[in-house]
């Protein structure tokens, strides 16, 4: 392979990364109209100075819609359960327990945007739990944007060693890591999303009411957060794949614990919160009067209990995992050698195993209850489907566009020209930026354990290169990786559209992205005081 990784170069290979956050920072648009255009401009890099040619591209932007796929059956299931739920008055009844559960309006958003989406990453991840966060947040009576902005922020600590850890073990198979230097690398891993869990507790405070909030949530906040991040430190050190699932769920128990104590079973709510529409959460539909708690939350139950017997169960996962479906590609290389291996199965859907199957499970066994028991008439379900329908074109377009982008940029080597140059131009520096080469990753596939594969070897060969410790650096990959998935354009469709404010991407980009350049900034400055010392 012979890059030329040079200025000019890297200037080229940033340029699509560059025009989807200036179309979408910039100029305020939506991610579906972003994306096509910058994948047409890493298409014209990849054959005007990256040597691809048409059967490169091809394969690339195939493999990117199938990829795109696993995303998309994701996203319409849960459009599904959202207007299911809408549609049966479920939010109303959840909004009135969560009032019941605790009147602190502020905890109540922890239990729903930062606990509950972080349950949901433990079990399944792939953008679920912004998807199923989002809708919930709207029940509470949290405006749109905010209801997208506050599960991204507070679900992605989880996303190194949630979902029984896909994105560590594309880590440790990538990095090749075994005996103390894994564990010392999952030590530090946790210790960074634990950074950023304390950043996204403090920040969902922040946005509810600024610094009056934050010292009413700061005993809640350091509770959860302590046995969040602190908690799943610890079990890294024993079992990294149930580290993260194991905390979660017991988190859910720690934050109704909070609801009992004194200072949270009072009445608290800013009326002045510039993050509330509270009339909006009032659902006037005389149906909701007829659900209950448990008959609101049906579809979410069935998905945990779907998700939890289908990948915690080790034999019923084993029998499940029989189906594959995946495509066959060939090798290719670029006139610059940018090699890409063929692929006899590339990226195959395990059907009865994949998140998207969970979540259809959840929403037609819910839509079964809620006809069982009248809560909704046939009439309503041609309603459900057809405002379903109607959602998913634009975030269809954006997603497949987003990750046909990634493997464009990829199988031509734009995306090693982008890398490399920035460790170059950093030299000693490199610690510093380690975290936010994970970060870029993750945006640019929409994808922690994506990132890993991607950059795990490469930080590897860097750390080897200057003569530095393995772990921690790889720890800041991976960590970086997870505080990247507030930002991925593939989880803030998830939430625009099941909030229904597709078109707004841009907006919830400028919010979330500070925050995690702050939680990479941390972690790099963490590892710099620690190559110094």
């Amino acid at each position: 392979m012979s890059l030329p990784v040079t200025f000019g170069y890297w200037l080229a290979a940033v340029s699509p990364i560059a025009a989807l956050l200036i179309i979408m920072i910039g100029l305020r648009r939506g991610v579906a109209e972003a994306a096509p255009f910058s994948l047409a401009l890493a298409v014209v890099m990849s054959v005007a100075l990256f040597g691809a040619d048409w059967e490169v591209l091809t394969n690339a932007i195939t493999k990117g819609t199938w990829s795109a796929l696993t995303i998309l059956t994701i996203i319409w299931p849960a459009i599904l359960i959202y207007e299911i739920s809408q549609e049966a008055g479920a939010f109303d009844t959840l909004r009135q327990a969560l009032v019941q559960f605790s009147p602190n309006e502020l905890l109540q958003i922890f239990a729903v945007g930062w606990v509950f989406v972080s349950f949901l990453q433990g079990i399944t991840g792939f953008g679920v739990p912004v998807a199923v966060g989002a809708p919930l947040l709207l029940g509470l009576g949290v405006k749109p944007l905010w209801a997208v902005i506050i599960p991204l922020v507070g679900h992605a600590w989880a996303n190194t060693f949630g979902t029984l850890a896909v994105a560590w073990d594309a880590l440790v198979i990538h990095a090749g890591l075994s005996g103390g230097e894994l564990y010392e690398t999952a030590l530090w891993a946790a210790l960074f999303t634990w950074i950023f869990n304390l950043i996204a507790g403090i920040s969902i405070a922040w946005f509810y009411g600024r610094l009056p909030a934050v010292k009413m949530g700061l005993a809640a906040i350091l509770a959860i957060s302590t046995l969040h991040g602190g908690g799943q430190l610890l079990l890294t050190q024993v079992n990294p794949t149930l580290a993260n699932f194991l905390v979660s769920s017991l988190t859910l128990g720690l934050v109704y614990l909070i609801g009992r104590l004194p200072l949270y079973r009072k009445t608290y709510r800013l009326l002045d919160s510039t993050i509330m529409n509270r009339e909006q959460a009032v659902v006037r539909d005389s149906t909701s009067e007829k659900l209950g708690l448990h008959q609101a939350l049906s579809s979410y139950y069935i998905l945990t209990a779907v998700t939890l017997i289908v990948l915690v169960i080790m034999p019923v996962k084993k029998a499940l995992s029989f189906w594959q479906i995946g495509l066959s590609f060939p090798a290719t290389e670029t006139s610059l050698g940018v090699f890409t291996p063929a692929a006899a199965l590339y990226s195959p859907i395990t059907v009865f195993t994949h998140a998207g199957t969970f979540l259809l499970v959840g929403a037609l066994g819910g839509l079964v209850l809620f006809l069982r028991n009248k809560t909704l008439k046939f009439g309503q379900v041609n309603r459900i489907f057809s405002r379903t329908t109607q959602k998913l074109m634009p975030s269809t377009i954006a997603v497949v566009a987003l990750v046909a982008m990634s493997q464009v940029m990829q199988a031509s080597g734009l995306t090693m020209v982008l890398a490399q140059g920035t460790a170059r131009a950093t030299a000693a520096l490199f610690p510093f930026f380690a975290p936010l080469i994970g970060l870029l990753g993750a945006f640019i596939t929409s994808s922690n354990m994506a990132s890993n594969i991607l950059f795990a070897d490469f930080q590897r060969t860097t750390a080897d290169i200057l003569g530095i410790a393995i772990a921690p650096v790889l720890g800041a990959q991976t960590g970086g990786g997870a505080m990247g998935n507030t930002i991925s354009p593939g989880n803030i469709i998830l939430g625009t559209t099941t909030a229904a404010i597709l078109g707004s991407e841009g907006k919830v980009l400028r919010k979330v992205l500070p925050l995690s350049l702050i939680g990479a900034v941390l972690a790099g400055i963490i590892l710099l005081i620690y190559y110094l010392a």
